[in-house]
């Protein structure tokens, strides 16, 4: 072990590149590819981007280890690669690199790492602070800090979690679309902090085979970049000069959400594809609505949408700033656009984070049964003999697990237990159900994998309006905060509570609970006030969310919003 408590071999070499001192500060990469070759260089791939991969999504090679940014699998070499990423590579993607990670994806802020924390770029680094690092490592030690802590780690801003070393990447222009997990918001609240796009499509679309599981029934793969284009041409519409996929590993360029992969149990099938976009705007071209719409550019694809305002989420916490941006951006397409912005009500919603803490640590105790030492990840071959009696993998366990993922293993551990299984899994697998059907009852458009059901009109808040007396208007999208608050300084997150961190997830768990797809899209707030040094960005995440498989409008809406919000689309 290093004097600062990390395993000698996670500080591999090759994260080293000509830009050094950025890349120690930043810290969003674990391993990097070698620079392409004179022959691919001139001879490209078609729709040629880069692509960075989260460190807990399969890659083959010797230069690209799968670790999930833990000791256990510290020199762990994957013997086949993820479909997302055989998938990316055919429609011309070029891996440069695998990103840090909370370990296994837990945590908000990318700071759970046995690589050390993700930072965002900073806006001005004194040379004085950047000779202050390790010359030995090729990290720079942002771990928990001490009395007389280095001043770099006070200026350094959260990148957000579990996929902060994905947003980084894009943010700082490593590649142009990155690969993240998103279970709670891993994407999303990222890609808030980072001023990015960062895509939750809806559960089963996109294969997760080749993921290191943290929770079965609720991990996604989910795609970040600069803009939605390029995301909405991979999901939906496809590469250009593409031709069809499908099968086991895909293949090919047309779009991601027609491919069925059978070696993911989770991935619906293409039977079931086709049932989920019939009567769905936005897959192809039949109905004219993406032609019309493209023509649009911007304004028309906005014009007679109904936006949801979910009242629950404008909590006590939500940051004052964030709050009026969201009021402004709804004005703005109500007033300039021609869409409506009806308020909604989810009761549910104020449950789904007390739910989520519950269900997800449970499923990561059984996943996580498996790395022992013997089965999966290093022995601690310093630990005493096993004694008759004793537990053959409690010092490799103890050892090569880190602080929060030994926490999530306890609760989950705990929930799963006989005594207490009724009290907390039963009641949170209740919750999940009345989330979704939250969800569903603001929908106008069905859910296609349950049936329809009416609202109960006594669960709902006294300010909202009945349309009719079956019950409330009933809207298109949702449109909320992403985060409830800017990217925090990493020493404030570091001095956080467990409790504190989880808190960062209270808008973007409700999505995931019902599996439904979201986006977080860049917004901009006020600055607290002129010469604003504290914060390193003027920007907080916007989050729309969709019903189940309406991915493809979800999409081309984002796109038009953020124009919107970039000023490069006039009002009608």
């Amino acid at each position: 072990m290093s004097a600062r408590g990390r395993p000698r071999s996670l500080h591999l070499s090759h994260v080293c590149s000509s830009n050094r001192q950025q890349r120690r500060l930043l810290n969003h990469f674990i391993s990097k590819t070698a620079p392409e070759t004179a022959e691919e260089q001139h001879h490209p791939a078609p729709f040629r981007f880069t692509l960075a991969v989260k460190d807990n999504i399969a890659t083959t090679g010797s230069s690209q280890p799968t670790t999930c940014a833990s000791p256990f699998l510290s020199a762990h070499h994957s013997p086949f690669e993820a479909t997302i990423v055989s998938q990316l590579r055919a429609r011309g993607a070029r891996v440069v690199g695998k990103t840090n990670l909370d370990e296994f994806g837990m945590g908000s802020h990318s700071t759970h790492s046995a690589f050390g924390a993700v930072a965002q770029q900073p806006q001005q680094t004194p040379p004085s602070q950047v000779q202050q690092q390790n010359p030995q490592t090729h990290q720079h030690d942002l771990s928990t800090p001490t009395k007389g802590a280095s001043p770099l780690l006070s200026s350094q801003i959260s990148a957000g979690g579990s996929s902060g070393g994905s947003a980084v990447a894009v943010a700082a222009g490593d590649a142009d679309v990155a690969l993240g997990t998103d279970t709670g918001g891993s994407v999303r609240l990222p890609a808030a902090y980072c001023g990015i796009v960062g895509y939750k499509p809806s559960y089963g679309m996109l294969s997760r085979f080749g993921v290191v599981p943290y929770a079965n029934s609720l991990d996604t793969v989910g795609l970040l970049a600069r803009g939605v284009g390029r995301i909405r041409e991979l999901v939906v519409t496809g590469c250009e000069g593409g031709g069809g996929g499908g099968g086991e590993g895909g293949g090919g360029g047309g779009p991601l959400w027609e491919e069925q992969d059978n070696r993911d149990p989770t991935s619906l099938s293409a039977a079931a594809r086709m049932r989920c976009v019939k009567g769905r705007k936005g897959y192809d071209d039949t109905s004219g609505w993406r032609k019309k719409k493209r023509a649009g550019a911007g304004g028309e694809v906005l014009r007679g949408l109904r936006f949801g305002i979910p009242l629950e989420y404008n909590i006590e916490e939500l940051d004052p700033r964030i709050r009026d941006a969201w009021a402004e951006t709804a004005r703005v397409l109500q007033d300039g656009f021609g869409a409506r912005a009806v308020p909604v009500s989810l009761p549910s919603t104020r449950h789904a984070l007390a739910a989520y803490y519950v269900i997800a640590p449970a499923e990561a105790s059984s996943n996580l049964a498996k790395y022992d030492g013997v089965r999966y990840g290093a022995r601690d071959t310093e630990a005493a003999s096993d004694a008759a009696g004793g537990v053959l993998y409690a010092g490799s366990r103890g050892k090569g697990f880190g602080d929060e993922v030994k926490r999530r293993i306890l609760l989950g551990s705990y929930t799963l237990s006989s005594e207490a299984m009724d009290n907390y899994f039963i009641k949170a697998q209740r919750v999940r159900r009345l989330v979704r059907k939250d969800f569903n009852r603001v929908f106008a458009l069905d859910n296609p994998l349950h049936e329809r059901e009416t609202f109960d009109l006594t669960e709902l808040d006294e300010s909202i309006d009945m349309e009719d007396k079956w019950g409330p208007e009933e809207v298109d999208f949702l449109l909320c905060p992403t985060a409830p608050t800017l990217a925090p300084k990493l020493e404030g997150v570091m001095s956080q509570t467990p409790l504190d961190a989880y808190m960062n997830d209270v808008l973007t768990v409700p999505a995931s609970l019902a599996g439904l797809p979201a986006i977080s899209i860049p917004m901009p707030v006020a600055p607290r006030k002129a010469g604003d040094v504290e914060q390193n960005t003027a920007t907080a995440g916007l989050q729309l969310i969709g019903q189940y498989w309406d991915d493809a409008r979800l999409l081309a809406v984002a796109d038009a919003v953020l124009k919107i919000l970039q000023g490069s689309s006039k009002p009608r």
